[in-house]
This record gives structure tokens, sequence and C-alpha cells, in this order.
């Protein structure tokens, strides 16, 4: 904790002493730093969970910290952030959450995933749309006016349609695309890494989790792993958001507003819930968008997948939250 306080008390009395110079180059010297304390903890990580933002990574978080917190014999209040459970228990593993914004821009390699290459990386995706959706709620009542400056999201108050974020160049579906075909690009270069989807995280949450627990070197049974998904469905999260209970892991899970439900980090969890938003013709210009441009590899097409929505009678195992 000490530390992290400390590097950010660092970064900001830097660029207070960059002030006086033009955005631009401070805008490049906040990335510059941050992806410099990224390629730290990349190199000190025993696994990496790598994914774009809204795709389903807080859930995954939770399910881990509880998994973590049984196996390791952890408060349940703790949410894993790199090395704060190995720390408390140095069985438990350090591992670095990243959407990899920054990390180039400290190493240069923007053309390939090498600094990725030795590590062992678990990737998460999302269809891209749903992934859209969710950024522009991200960023119209939770993302700070700061963060959406350094990243490249619309100006903060922009008065943009969702049609046109959904489309935006930087942050919209087709940045989204651009960055999972990266991915795939180079993955034969990368070789320890597994793949695994938000959708299907929803259809079987406890196939994914033993998936990734095996994966990353801390097999559990098959009663801690359930429990660990029992934990994180998604009424339990909303209650652990509106509880404040990861209060001590920052605002990644607290509401921006608590009286607006879009504000919240746990907001609907909805795979192809995209279409709720849009008209006919703009759906159809959407899904052509993504047919034409997205890599087959990670087997997401024009159609949704199909999965129970939240509270379906028919799966038991529906209730599943996405952050």
């Amino acid at each position: 904790m000490f530390q992290t306080v400390w590097k950010k008390l660092s970064r900001h009395a830097v660029l207070s002493a960059v002030f006086f110079l033009p955005y631009e180059k401070r805008r490049k010297i906040e990335r510059w730093m941050r992806g410099r304390v990224e390629a730290r903890k990349m190199a000190d990580a025993d696994w990496v969970l790598v994914s774009w933002g809204k795709s389903g990574r807080t859930w995954l978080r939770v399910m881990l910290s509880r998994f973590y917190q049984i196996k390791f014999g952890l408060p349940e209040g703790m949410l894993v952030g790199f090395d704060n459970m190995h720390r408390a228990n140095p069985q438990a593993p350090k591992v670095f959450f990243t959407h990899g914004n920054y990390l180039k821009d400290y190493t240069g390699h923007e053309d390939d995933k090498r600094d990725f290459y030795n590590k062992k990386i678990v990737l998460l995706v999302r269809d891209p749309r749903d992934v859209a959706v969710s950024q522009f709620f991200q960023w119209k009542y939770r993302m700070r006016t700061r963060k959406k400056a350094l990243n490249d999201y619309p100006e903060h108050g922009s008065d943009i349609s969702m049609f046109d974020f959904m489309m935006h160049p930087h942050q919209g579906m087709p940045r989204i695309i651009e960055y999972f075909n990266g991915w795939n690009a180079d993955v034969d270069n990368i070789g320890d890494i597994l793949i695994i989807r938000y959708e299907d995280m929803r259809a079987n949450p406890e196939a994914v989790l033993k998936q990734v627990v095996d994966f990353t070197g801390t097999p559990g049974t098959d009663e801690q792993v359930a429990e660990a998904v029992e934990y994180a469905r998604y009424e339990n999260m909303k209650k652990l958001e509106e509880k404040s209970v990861f209060r001590l892991a920052g605002g990644r899970m607290q509401p921006g507003d608590k009286n607006n439900p879009d504000s919240f980090k746990v907001r609907r969890a909805k795979v192809g819930g995209y279409r709720d938003y849009y008209t006919d013709e703009e759906v159809g210009q959407i899904d052509a968008y993504m047919a034409e441009h997205l890599s087959p590899h990670f087997n997401y097409t024009s159609e949704p997948l199909v999965v129970p929505e939240l509270g379906s009678d028919s799966d038991p195992d529906a209730n599943q939250a996405t952050a």
C-alpha cells in the first residue's frame, strides 16, 4: 500500500514539474511513466490477465479473489491486486491485471506483443459490440476526465450518440476489434497463453475458472471453485458494490452515483445487449462491420452467442456479473 501511494505521489510530483509544457508532451510523459510501472509489474508477476476494458475482468477478479481467499486462508474483503495477496501469504500468486494501455509507451513495442512473450498470459475477450456499449456507460458515468484525455476517449461532456461512440475509431468497436486482431496476429509467438471468452464464463463459470486456476498453477477442488463462483453471482456482486465491501481496492468496485444504476461497475451483464440501444438499421451496420473486420479466431459471428439472461429459470448459473 505504501509503495503504491509513494509511486502515485512521485508521478504527480513529476507531472506538476512539467505542467508548463504543451499538453501533448505532458500526456506523452504521463503515459511513459505509467508504462514504466506496468513494465515493472509485468516482470515481477507470476501471471498476467489481459483484457480490453468492460470485458468482465472485475467479475473474474472477484471469483479469483474468493478462490484465493479460500485456498490461501485470506480475509474476505481482500480483492486481488498484483502482490497484495502474495504479501499476506507467499503461496498466493502475484497477478498483474492490465489492459495494456501504457506498456508500449514505455517499451516502444507497438507492432507486436513481445512484451508478453515470456509470461504466462490469460487473455479475456468479449463480443466487441457489447464491450463498446459498456464502455459508453463507463465513459459517460464513471471515467475521470483526465483518463478520457489520456486514452483518446471523446472529450468529457461531449454530446455524442451511442451509435457514434460505437463506431468511434479510437475507443469504439473499430479500436476494440483492432486490439483483438493484434493479439491474434502474434499469438503463436506468446506460447504460454490461455484465451477465455466472457460469454463462456457466463455459460459455465465453474469450467472457465477451473481452466484459469489450473493454467496459472494454483489448482483447487471443485468445491473451492464452486464457492468462488457462488460468491461472484450477479446479485451478490451488486450487493458487494452497494456495501463497498472492496472499498480498500479504490474505486474499481464502487458506483459513480448510487442513485444511477448505469454508473455501477456491475451493470447488466447481458450477452448481445447492445441490440437494445440501436435501431435495426444501426444494428445491421454494426454487425456488418464486425463480420468484415474481426478475426474468426475468436468465434464471434454477426448473431450474438445464445446465453440465458440473468435470472433465467432455464439456467440456474445465469446470474453472473460483468465489469
